[in-house]
This record gives C-alpha cells, structure tokens and sequence, in this order.
C-alpha cells in the first residue's frame, strides 16, 4: 500500500524505488513502534521524506542535512521559543529517539544513499520474473 502511495510503478526493477520503500517502511513501523500519535507520525514521516529530499534534490552534504535536522528540532521542550521549529509536538525524550534514528537509518550511511540518488548506471533486467 506504502509504494501505492508514493506512486513507485517500477518497485520490481527500479533498485531506487525498492531502497525508498524499505526506508519509509522501516520509519513508518519504528513510528508506530514508538506509539506516536497521528500528528507525530505525520511529523516523522514528513521529517524522513524532507532530510532524503536535502540529499536527492538539493544534494546536501551530510554536514548540512544536519544542520537542517537541528534547524527543524530548535525549541522542542520549550514552552515557547521564537526557535521553535514545526515538530514542536515531539517530548525531548522523543526528539531525542527520532534523532537517534535518523543518525543509525540514513547518517550513518548517507555516502550508500549518495551514491543511491546522484551515481549513474545501468539498469540491465534480464528478466521480468
């Protein structure tokens, strides 16, 4: 249903398409996992999709997606804050665990993600099974 959503038409023989869809899906059931509310799950996933589309479209180096991570978690906790970003409806325990996910999910392995969204290559299908 996920790559439904997305509008992915080539999930058996596009390598992007299937790497997406495993990534929103791993974010979406830790989501669920962490008992977020709608509006925090709608937060997170809006947060996965913006720090991908810093690396995909706007070729972000890892240094400035976090800095845009840390723009968009100014002033959680704080009751009110003219740095308070739009996730404001995140706890400090649970900013602090979608940081902790981002950072073993796609920091850690921003170069493989790199090479993912910006190397060119061949797409040889030797067969539609």
């Amino acid at each position: 249903k996920l790559g439904e959503f997305l509008n992915f038409k080539q999930l058996k023989t596009s390598l992007k398409e299937a790497v997406l869809l495993d990534y929103y899906t791993a974010g979406f059931w830790w989501a669920k996992e962490m008992n977020f509310s709608l509006i925090q799950l709608s937060g997170f996933m809006n947060l996965l999709n913006f720090m991908l589309e810093n690396l995909s479209d706007k070729h972000m180096t890892l240094g400035d997606n976090l800095k845009e991570l840390g723009r968009a978690m100014a002033g959680i906790g704080e009751t009110y804050s003219e740095r308070s970003g739009d996730l404001n409806f995140f706890s400090i325990e649970q900013a602090k665990a979608v940081i902790d996910y981002l950072n073993i999910s796609l920091f850690k392995h921003y170069k493989l993600y790199e090479y993912l969204f910006h190397s060119p290559r061949e797409e040889l299908v030797i067969s539609n099974k």
